[in-house]
């Protein structure tokens, strides 16, 4: 059993439905880890683990995620979660409003960290665009503002399943899940 410290019940459920792939479990603990400030998804997903296995004495992973705007120089980032609760989709469409470049892509960082290790890490991420308004009900935080490449629709117009895919989480969730099948052998 894995403990996966988020207090996001929308990454849990992608998290979970990978792992029910996979026939690995998954349990989610509402561990409060205090968040690094850093310009690396890396530094903090580190951190947010070594801190969070200390708690548990068990198998843990945190994930951390940032949606880079190249036309913002990468803003917002390892900020993401502080620019979603303060401007929200809102304001990043509106400090794009005149831009004509919408290229973006989403990453994704999972650590993970069994009590007196050192953490592990797993990346994934998509490219793909902002659209010029919100669309979409379904996923969470920037979702519906961004189309990956290669479709017509943001994540918020389609569904977990389809998500998970193809999505930055999905990425990396799947890494991380080979590699503890191949560990598990």
């Amino acid at each position: 059993m894995i403990l996966f410290a988020t207090s996001n019940l929308h990454k849990f459920k992608e998290a979970k439905e990978i792992f029910k792939r996979y026939d690995l479990k998954i349990k989610q603990v509402g561990i409060k880890y205090p968040e690094l400030q850093s310009d690396k998804l890396e530094d903090v997903a580190k951190y947010g683990v070594e801190y969070s296995v200390q708690l548990t004495s068990a198998p843990t992973i945190v994930e951390d995620s940032g949606l880079f705007i190249e036309a913002l120089r990468g803003f917002p980032g390892p900020y993401s979660a502080f620019v979603y609760r303060t401007t929200g989709k809102e304001g990043v469409l509106r400090l794009m409003e005149n831009l004509k470049n919408r290229k973006a892509e989403f990453q994704s960082v999972i650590g993970y960290c069994e009590p007196n290790k050192k953490p592990i890490i797993f990346k994934g991420k998509v490219k793909g665009k902002i659209s010029y308004e919100i669309r979409g009900k379904f996923g969470f935080a920037f979702d519906s503002i961004f189309i990956p490449n290669g479709m017509t629709k943001t994540f918020g117009e389609i569904s977990l399943g389809e998500k998970n895919k193809f999505s930055h989480r999905g990425k990396a969730f799947r890494k991380l899940c080979q590699w503890l099948k191949q560990k598990l052998r």
